[in-house]
């Protein structure tokens, strides 16, 4: 898995940087939202575009007819003839999923997560927002969500950072230090 990572990552760095020097990050992130929701709505579609069992020529003119109902660029037609090429169609989902993070990085906008186990006010919420912006240093696009689990407190995910503030953990911690003190 962490070599097939790696790969795409390489993939959506290459692309990433062909757009920005297009000036066309934005447009080229729009695209590979269509491409890859109409292989996620029409499965055959995928089924041409990544399974080898079809002629790489096959699966080229199936990306050109794409091209003009999902309004292609020429730079993202020709980086997924290059992906069939190098037989790399399979991982699109994950450069896709690179390319996005890599364009809302040099926008200075991260994603992050915020668990509670209660659900938060707007007032505690705001806090939480502002404390994990300053510590970035950058703006953020938190997902919230409540999982009754933490039993208390909250965990925050942002980019590669977790802080762990939840009431499991603490708890868990206190128990391992207990038994390693006996």
């Amino acid at each position: 898995m962490a070599g097939k990572r790696s790969a795409a990552l390489r993939y959506a760095k290459a692309l990433f940087g062909l757009a920005h020097e297009a000036g066309a990050v934005e447009s080229v992130r729009a695209e590979l939202d269509r491409v890859t929701e109409a292989m996620a709505t029409v499965p055959t579609l995928a089924d041409v575009l990544v399974l080898p069992m079809y002629p790489a020529a096959e699966r080229r003119a199936a990306l050109q007819g794409l091209a003009g109902p999902l309004g292609l660029s020429p730079l993202l037609t020709h980086f997924l003839s290059f992906l069939i090429d190098q037989r790399r169609t399979r991982d699109l989902a994950v450069i896709h999923e690179d390319y996005v993070r890599l364009a809302e990085e040099a926008a200075g906008r991260v994603h992050g997560e915020v668990v509670s186990a209660t659900p938060l006010d707007p007032a505690q919420l705001a806090r939480i927002r502002t404390a994990l912006a300053r510590r970035m240093g950058r703006e953020l696009d938190l997902a919230i969500r409540v999982d009754p689990d933490l039993l208390g407190g909250l965990v925050a995910r942002v980019g590669d950072l977790v802080f762990d503030g939840s009431l499991r953990t603490q708890l868990a911690q206190l128990r391992a230090q207990l038994t390693g003190e006996r």
